[in-house]
């Protein structure tokens, strides 16, 4: 019952599939970037997002347990798994086992059930985790790969199992490099094409490795829009914010040393946040007007973190700063029934 409940509240679906289906539709659309991911960043990409996806069935089903619920049900819908994906593919590949038993846990737990499970959460719960992840370890989110199309080193399986579980004899700290993220925003002195033959993971638009992975991601949500699991509304509104606040940065002036907007849509975490994770019904907006101003502002945010904030990436902080807003944005977006007044705007006048 419950299912079907939510289905028609927050997804507004016309297919009308279940909770189990929509899931594993996500599920599926994430392959071609979860598969150029381990391509790119080697064996501790496919490492974390094992590990992940099994702490998250793991606590889910701890929690329902506890919850005297009837766990083998609940655990079907794939929900867990989504979030687990979620953010096995955000963690860096070189992170310790501990790192994403914090992530996943407090993403369930509290990002969550919290509120009562799927479909009452007022936040997005993998961005919950992983916000709180780059908060309380700043360290071990940062320590990332390079691509292996780079000339520099990659670890082998059993190198990364062994950062993984910490008794390599290597370090993580030895195949560590800077994101492209990472370079523009720390980048005082060079100009954008100085910047490009000097680093050995810029090429084309954006890092090597990046790229191919922010395609594969939107090759993915192209496949959700097809299948019409998501709507366009809010993709739409995040990309198009993105590349208009860095055009305005950029202004096609490759001596400066503010980045192109192809940069900022093709690197990080951009595709997968567009089409995976602002399009969460539960914790986003959902009348038509509402998801595009939600995924506007998250763009906003995305750009405005990345380029002025502490983190070179934003992702995570922006989609949670527009979860708060999604109720406001649902209450004066959506449309009223014949009869029904309009949402009250502002505070009621008072007689002096």
């Amino acid at each position: 019952m419950w299912k079907n409940i939510f289905i028609q509240d927050k997804l507004h679906s016309s297919n009308k599939l279940s909770v189990q289906q929509i899931m594993f539709f996500v599920l599926l659309a994430a392959v071609p970037g979860v598969i150029t991911q381990f391509i790119c960043f080697g064996w501790g990409a496919f490492i974390q997002l094992v590990w992940c996806m099994l702490l998250a069935i793991a606590f889910e089903a701890f929690i329902l347990k506890l919850r005297n619920y009837k766990y083998t049900d609940y655990l079907a819908d794939n929900s867990a798994l989504v979030t687990g994906m979620l953010l096995g593919v955000a963690i860096p590949p070189l992170a310790p086992w501990w790192f994403g038993l914090v992530g996943v846990g407090f993403a369930i737990v509290f990002g969550k059930h919290i509120y009562g499970g799927i479909g009452k959460n007022i936040f997005n719960p993998a961005m919950l985790g992983y916000a709180l992840l780059l908060v309380s370890f700043p360290k071990q989110a940062a320590t990332w790969l390079p691509a292996s199309s780079t000339l520099l080193p990659q670890p082998s399986l059993t190198e990364a199992w062994g950062i993984f579980w910490g008794y390599a004899a290597v370090t993580a700290d030895s195949f560590a490099h800077a994101t492209p993220l990472d370079i523009i925003k720390n980048n005082n002195t060079l100009t954008l094409n100085e910047l490009w033959k000097s680093s050995q993971i810029l090429d084309g638009i954006g890092g090597k490795g990046w790229v191919l992975v922010n395609i594969s991601y939107a090759i993915g949500g192209l496949f959700l829009l097809y299948k019409k699991i998501i709507k366009w509304q809010a993709p739409l509104g995040m990309l198009l914010a993105i590349f208009i606040m860095a055009f305005f940065g950029w202004q096609g002036n490759n001596t400066s040393s503010a980045a192109s907007p192809m940069f900022y849509l093709f690197d990080g975490a951009t595709m997968l946040g567009a089409f995976f994770i602002i399009t969460d019904p539960t914790s986003g907006a959902t009348s038509n007007l509402g998801r595009l101003i939600f995924g506007i502002g998250v763009g906003v945010l995305v750009y405005v973190i990345r380029v002025f904030g502490g983190y070179p990436d934003a992702v995570a902080f922006a989609t949670l700063l527009m979860n708060l807003t999604a109720p406001l944005l649902d209450y004066y977006t959506s449309p009223r029934a014949y009869g029904h007044k309009k949402a009250d705007k502002g505070l009621p006048r008072t007689k002096s």
